[in-house]
This record gives C-alpha cells, sequence and structure tokens, in this order.
C-alpha cells in the first residue's frame, strides 16, 4: 500500500516530535490523574554521568500494606505513560487498573516501577549506539542508572524478591530498544524480558550485538508488534527473534505475539501489557 512507503519517516518524526511533547506534558498537565492510589511518584534521582535528575514511579500491589510478602519487580520505561493520562504522551498503559485487576482475579501482585523519560533526550538516553540522526547515545549510562541507582533503592526501601528470577524489564518502542540491549547486558539482573515495538531500525548494530552475546537458558522474552505500525517493524522483529533464539535461551523462554491490526501507540501496548506479564510470571506467585 502506498501508506505504507512513509510509515519509517512518519514513525522517526512523529518520535522525534514525541519528546518534544513529553517534555511539554510533564510541565503542564492539563488531564485529571487518572493514576491508582497505590501509584506513587518518588522524589528525583541523580543519574550518574548524565548529570540530571529523574522521577520514578512505582505500583505498589493492592494487598502490600497489609502483608509480609516480597513481590516480583517490573523495570519500566516511559514512566510517564505508565500510569496515568495526565502525563501520558498520547494515553497510558493502564498498568495500575491492569494488576489491580489481576491481582484479584489471577493472583499475580507484582511491583512495576516506572522510569520517566528524558522527553527531549528520549532517543538518545534509551539507545546504547550512537545514531546519526538523533546523536551520542546515553542508553549504557541510562541503563547504569537503573541497575545502579534505582535498583538497589527499591530493593532497600521496598518488599521486594531481588532476583535475577524475579526481575523483569520491559517497554515498548525505544523503551523496546533498551530492554533489549538490557538483557545481554545485565543478565544476572534481568531474568524476564518484555520487548513491545521494538526501534531497531534506529539502532543497526544491534544485530551484531545480539549474535555476539549469550543469555542464561532460563530467560524469558515476550516480544510483541502491531501488523499496522511501519511496514519493517514485523520483519525486523522477526529477524531479531531469530538471533535472540541463538544465544543460549531455552526455546520455550521466547514467544512472539503480532496483532496484525494494531497500531504503534499506547492502546495497542496496553491491551497486550496483561497477556505479556501472564505469560512471563504466570498466573500467581
Amino acid at each position: 500500500m502506498t501508506t505504507h512507503r512513509f510509515a519509517p519517516l512518519v514513525l522517526a518524526l512523529g518520535l522525534a516530535f514525541a519528546g518534544m511533547a513529553y517534555a511539554e506534558n510533564a510541565s503542564t498537565p492539563v488531564r485529571q490523574s487518572t493514576a491508582a492510589p497505590n501509584v506513587r511518584v518518588l522524589a528525583p534521582m541523580n543519574m550518574p554521568g548524565l548529570d540530571r535528575e529523574r522521577v520514578v514511579r512505582i505500583y505498589l500491589p493492592p494487598g502490600y500494606e497489609s502483608s509480609q510478602k516480597r513481590y516480583p519487580v517490573i523495570y519500566m520505561h516511559d514512566g510517564q505513560n505508565l500510569f496515568d493520562a495526565a502525563t501520558g504522551y498520547a494515553g497510558e498503559w493502564e498498568v495500575d487498573e491492569t494488576l489491580n485487576r489481576l491481582a484479584t482475579s489471577r493472583g499475580l501482585e507484582l511491583i512495576v516501577v516506572g522510569i520517566d523519560n528524558g522527553a527531549a533526550k528520549r532517543m538518545v538516553e534509551l539507545n546504547p549506539w550512537d545514531n546519526e540522526q538523533f546523536g551520542k547515545a546515553e542508553g549504557r549510562q541510562y541503563m547504569d542508572f537503573i541497575v545502579d541507582v534505582v535498583k538497589p533503592f527499591i530493593d532497600t526501601q521496598y518488599r521486594t524478591l531481588s532476583d535475577r528470577a524475579n526481575t523483569a524489564i520491559m517497554g515498548s518502542s525505544m523503551g523496546g530498544l533498551i530492554s533489549h540491549y538490557a538483557m545481554y547486558s545485565y543478565p544476572q539482573v534481568f531474568g524476564k524480558v518484555g520487548i513491545f515495538s521494538p526501534a531497531y531500525w534506529v539502532a543497526p548494530p544491534v544485530s551484531q550485538f545480539t549474535v555476539s552475546h549469550t543469555l542464561p537458558a532460563d530467560t524469558k522474552i515476550y516480544f510483541y508488534a502491531g501488523g499496522n505500525e511501519d511496514e519493517h517493524m514485523v520483519v525486523n522483529m522477526r529477524r531479531a527473534v531469530a538471533q535472540v533464539r541463538t544465544t543460549g535461551v531455552a526455546k520455550a523462554g521466547v514467544t512472539m505475539n503480532i496483532a496484525p491490526e494494531a497500531h504503534h501507540n499506547e492502546a495497542a501496548w496496553r491491551v497486550e501489557f496483561p497477556r505479556a506479564i501472564q505469560w512471563l510470571f504466570g498466573g500467581t506467585n
């Protein structure tokens, strides 16, 4: 279809403009908050090596305050979009509403830590590789911030199951790309990974990076893309999945879902989120 011919350019422009929109929404929210009461916004944390601070949001299971249990943790990118329509760029994932329902219906209780994106810095913070169009990569420093600053703080301040089997990383678009990088760079930290609509197009070195690394056999990885995204999305993701399968993970540890009619947006990722976490974590703790 002719509409697909310009899809890569449209997506690139959309991602760039999204950074500016994130910055505007972050400073002047115009919608009423939709975040559940069990979502907290933490004080900004310093990002070593990047000379900036970042807001972190945390979702706690409904029974957290009345129990002494410890819980698995998912670290997610683009924290503004996870819980609250007032801060989301184009809607929200409704992570809090979804997990509140699943805690009741399936006994699936998780902590979710959302790291806000860097607005205009998003395209470099979530990319581990330099890009001629967007600039020098900061993805390594961003992931060091999550692993060396955010995770130790969360594990100290909250009742977490901190081992790799109970620690996941998940994101969409650029967040999918950095999650792919994270599973190979920190296999001792993340045993579960959710990669949604990954922006592989912005990082050609990802292929060589993938095949030159290995994963523990028990890693679990959930890949997702929509059929109505950029015309290269599904092709690129299928290629990445094939490469990942050669790097040591068990065959049953990798799954992929393609939603033929879905687009590149929060509405699609919101629909897929419960499927992904139930596959990654199962119905009960």
